[in-house]
């Protein structure tokens, strides 16, 4: 009978949709749908749009991808995730094995973490919200997917006793790789050593983000003051400009007479591409008041750069950078990272990001005195909580001091160089752009 005789034989999933108002075209597959919102997503970041990608096609599709949108189940999207813990097992598996063809493979392979884990999540759940708004599901199943905190990781200051257990370590690996090297290696053509660059960035920290004392940073600092990129690191550390934000900065936003900047770009690197644009969020397109030493070396690196630009003659590219290659060009991010490690591993400093340089110019803010309002201003952060979350584990005893002051914890504790630094060396590294 049909409906016209009082019943309707429709399928109660059809009845609803009716009811509803969503599309009774039910052949649409995950995957198909997820690529037609990712399509739809005009004006987002490069960095951002590369990431939705990411996901989608290395974690979502391969997982979801043939199932019927409205047939997509919880069970479905904890599986993505099932997936991912599974493929980390692997991965943490072969780095701890002793054979080096296993080791072989895991080369390059990352951890997925657990804040990667919630980001592609929020991906999923943002497809499957305009689903819903176009009526073609009711109900956002990544919404309901649990998972472990993807808070983020509390900031460690490198103590005496933590830096006493990471060299002991660091021992250790360098033992152990050794031990591990089939016979024959050496005969191969091969020394039979761990490099010191692979146990330096290898051997595991007591967290993923780390944080010199003032002291070490002006070890660091020190060690540094004759590298051509002196003072883009000192800007970091003093500062705490992003890296792509030190990188992006020109001469144009740079008032050395006020003793201000304007953050208004940065430059980010993805594999062997450079790409210019605004700066992460809007609270990063901000002014950043300079202390005295930080604009004499800013000073200092503007005559060098002119005596630069004098040796390259028609060769130089005026990009107008305040910090660039030898010729004008910008600098590759990746490079700079490169440089910084580099120099900091000849210092005999424990490891930490250059990004970390950045979470050590907000500790010394908060160890002159400062509350986390004015670090999150002087760094960009979008909210407070992010400083309250990553910086208050720090430094306990924090010391009250004056605005100046702040720069003098790093001054106090280097020994200055006897002349103001030069265009110096750069390390240079095999397959390395600059």
């Amino acid at each position: 009978m049909g409906e016209s005789d009082g019943h309707d034989q429709r399928s109660p999933e059809v009845r609803r949709k009716i009811r509803t108002g969503q599309d009774l075209d039910t052949a649409l597959a995950t995957g198909q749908w997820l690529r037609t919102w990712l399509a739809g997503r005009k004006g987002l970041r490069h960095g951002t749009l590369r990431s939705y990608r990411t996901h989608i096609t290395v974690h979502l599709d391969p997982v979801l991808g043939h199932i019927r949108l409205d047939r997509l189940r919880v069970a479905d999207v904890q599986a993505v995730f099932d997936a991912i813990d599974e493929r980390n097992e692997m991965i943490t598996r072969a780095r701890e094995s002793g054979d080096p063809a296993l080791r072989a493979q895991a080369k390059g392979c990352r951890v997925v973490s657990a804040a990667t884990k919630h980001r592609i999540r929020a991906t999923l759940r943002a497809a499957l919200n305009q689903a819903i708004r176009e009526r073609r599901i009711d109900l956002n199943v990544a919404s309901l997917v649990e998972l472990p905190s993807g808070r983020r990781p509390k900031a460690l200051v490198w103590t005496p006793e933590r830096v006493r257990e990471w060299r002991q370590a660091r021992e250790r690996f360098i033992e152990t790789r050794s031990q591990r090297r089939p016979a024959g290696h050496a005969r191969a053509g091969h020394s039979g050593r761990v490099k010191p660059m692979d146990a330096y960035v290898s051997t595991p920290r007591p967290s993923p983000v780390m944080v010199w004392t003032p002291e070490q940073t002006g070890i660091f600092l020190n060690r540094a003051s004759r590298h051509r990129l002196y003072g883009l690191y000192h800007l970091i550390a003093f500062r705490g400009l992003r890296r792509g934000e030190a990188c992006g900065l020109r001469w144009s936003d740079v008032d050395l007479d006020e003793g201000t900047i304007q953050v208004r770009g940065q430059i980010t690197q993805i594999g062997g591409h450079i790409e210019q644009g605004r700066p992460k969020s809007e609270a990063g397109e901000r002014q950043v008041t300079l202390d005295q030493h930080t604009i004499q070396h800013l000073a200092a690196h503007r005559a060098h750069q002119n005596q630069e630009r004098l040796a390259a003659g028609d060769a130089w590219n005026d990009t107008g950078f305040v910090f660039a290659q030898e010729n004008g060009d910008p600098l590759a991010p990746m490079f700079v990272s490169e440089q910084f490690l580099l120099l900091a591993m000849e210092a005999g400093l424990p490891p930490v990001r250059l990004h970390d340089l950045r979470h050590g110019a907000a500790t010394i803010l908060l160890r002159a005195g400062h509350d986390l309002k004015v670090v999150q201003e002087t760094l960009g952060l979008s909210s407070i909580s992010i400083a309250s979350d990553t910086y208050t584990s720090v430094l306990p005893d924090l010391a009250r001091q004056s605005a100046e002051d702040a720069a003098a914890v790093i001054l106090n504790a280097r020994a200055e160089p006897d002349e103001t630094p030069s265009p110096g060396r750069v390390i240079h590294l095999p397959g390395t752009s600059r």
